[in-house]
């Protein structure tokens, strides 16, 4: 990676940590706001579509652009045009930085245009490869099929999205990127309360509002984008230098960053065959799930990408190293016991959220069995999204590539072993086999990324996030008796109405979080030992 070309004083580290804190907080709220109203989203679909055949074929629907948006969109363009864009920033003019932008988005946009229209077209066989169980259900094939010619296209106005924000985070406008999911939820509510009562196929409803929810968000990016003057002028140019080298870079990160994707895919795959509702039971488990991981590793992985990038351009390993061991910690510190307070919350989190109309009991209960399988992957999933970043900012999209292959076929292993076992042995939360199987994958991606950076020696030496452990456990140990000692059975979430169910959850969970928060104070814990180049 390179020298350094010089020592970084301590002025220079507090405005890098202050730089990195200050754009993680931005991208976090808008990402709070985002996340609110995707779970705000989520309560409504499960009130009224619950977990059902219908909402089976949207979530099958729906998640066919959404993972392709995951490879081309956040994955793989993020990672191969962000390090190309920011080297542009850092080491030429911005004439020419203008011209590898319109470059990028005649040729990138030409290339998602055809992606697109073949997804229109071909949308029975994806249906059939993505949910071969719908086949033979009644009437969820032919649902899903129609559904998927309305959703297909989200994947064009959704990557040309990421392309904006990769402008823009870049430029270091980090706002508007994080909040234009807002504008899909709002769009998905509005469409499920109001025109789906409409229809007569009130499911069609959704897959209407992804369609029109992906052009809006693409024509809220243009005023952002004017104001820094990087409003794109389209020009298909293969050739151009720039565009070569951020292709180089996104065809292996098209496997290699949605490793994540590919096994929730193999799930889904699998839970179509279990029978009706097991692929709306792990969507909704999924949805609290990445609620946290959304939040907070998201968000700090979109941050720290251009900023990683930008000192592997300046030859800083030393600052490149640290800025990988600072965000180790911060996740530690939050993400573990996000997975703690999941895992013992699951039910009265899943009877606040989703109780009621077409999702009954049963729903709850086999919901939070899934959500605790999932949160026992949660510090792998956020592992993986702040260390790859670190392979990406270095040009290097190979190793997580073989990295995510080993992790697929981990996944693919446990996901049959355990989901028809668990059939086998007649236990009723088979679907939970297949949450438990991505969980272990994802843990297996990051051990393996992060094993690569050190034998890479680009973590230098033994982490200081490594000596934080122990008191964070201590500390989510506290916090679990806290939380055990206001806990109540799922007879009483059930029986109660939904505001004294919000009510009793918050207190729960405020109280859970200052135990925390003053235990980890009490072991010595001070945000001086949290600063970034500390180590």
């Amino acid at each position: 990676m390179g020298t350094e070309k010089s020592s970084p004083n301590n002025d220079g580290k507090l405005a890098a940590e202050s730089g990195l804190l200050r754009s993680t907080s931005v991208v976090s709220a808008m990402t709070l706001v985002s996340r609110v109203s995707g779970l705000i989203r989520d309560i409504v679909l499960a009130r009224f579509f619950g977990a059902s055949l219908v909402m089976d074929a949207f979530v099958v629907a729906n998640r066919i652009p959404n993972m392709l948006r995951r490879f081309f969109a956040e994955g793989a363009f993020s990672q191969g045009f962000v390090p190309v864009i920011a080297r542009y920033r850092e080491q030429h003019s911005d004439r020419e930085a203008r011209e590898f932008v319109d470059a990028m988005a005649g040729t990138f946009g030409l290339v998602l245009f055809g992606i697109t229209l073949l997804g229109v077209i071909l949308a029975p066989l994806l249906v059939i490869i993505v949910a071969p169980g719908l086949v033979n259900s009644d009437g969820g094939f032919d649902l899903a099929t129609l559904m998927v010619r309305f959703t297909f296209p989200y994947l064009l106005f959704v990557s040309l999205v990421a392309f904006a924000g990769g402008v823009l985070n870049t430029y270091g406008h980090f706002a508007a990127a994080a909040f234009t999911p807002v504008l899909l939820n709002l769009t998905l509510i509005a469409a499920a309360i109001w025109l789906a009562p409409m229809l007569a196929e009130p499911g069609m409803a959704l897959a209407y509002a992804v369609f029109f929810a992906g052009l809006i968000q693409l024509l809220f990016q243009v005023p952002f984008l004017a104001k820094i003057g990087f409003v794109p002028r389209p020009k298909i140019c293969f050739g151009h230098e720039g565009v070569r080298r951020a292709f180089r870079l996104m065809l292996p990160a098209i496997f290699g960053s949605s490793v994540a994707q590919i096994n929730v895919l193999v799930g889904g795959i699998i839970a179509s065959m279990l029978g009706s509702g097991k692929i709306s039971l792990l969507y909704f488990s999924d949805r609290l799930m990445e609620f946290p991981l959304g939040l907070f590793s998201i968000a700090l992985a979109t941050v720290i990408l251009p900023h990683l990038s930008r000192q592997h351009a300046n030859q800083s390993a030393k600052h490149f190293a640290a800025t990988v061991d600072w965000s180790m910690k911060l996740v530690c510190l939050i993400v573990i016991p996000a997975a703690v307070g999941l895992i013992i919350l699951a039910e009265p989190l899943v009877a606040t959220m989703f109780y009621g109309g077409e999702f009954d009991s049963e729903d709850v209960e086999l919901t939070a069995i899934s959500l605790q399988a999932f949160s026992l992957g949660l510090i792998g999933f956020s592992f993986v999204k702040i260390l790859a970043p670190a392979y990406f900012a270095r040009e290097d999209t190979k190793t997580p590539v073989k990295f995510g292959l080993i992790a697929l076929g981990v996944n693919v292993l446990l996901s049959v072993a355990l989901a028809y076992w668990l059939a086998a042995i007649g236990y009723r939360a088979t679907h939970a086999g297949l949450a438990l199987a991505i969980s272990i994958a994802s843990l297996v991606n990051a051990l393996l990324l992060y094993r690569g950076l050190r034998r890479e020696s680009i973590i230098q030496r033994l982490p200081s996030f490594v000596a934080l452990l122990p008191a964070i456990l201590i500390a989510c140990l506290a916090m679990y008796f806290v939380v055990d000692h206001f806990q109540e059975p799922l007879d009483w979430w059930l029986a109660t109405t939904t505001i004294e169910r919000s009510i009793k959850l918050a207190v729960i969970i405020t109280t859970a979080v200052v135990s925390y928060v003053i235990v980890l104070l009490m072991l010595g814990v001070r945000p001086s030992k949290l600063a970034l180049n500390r180590t």
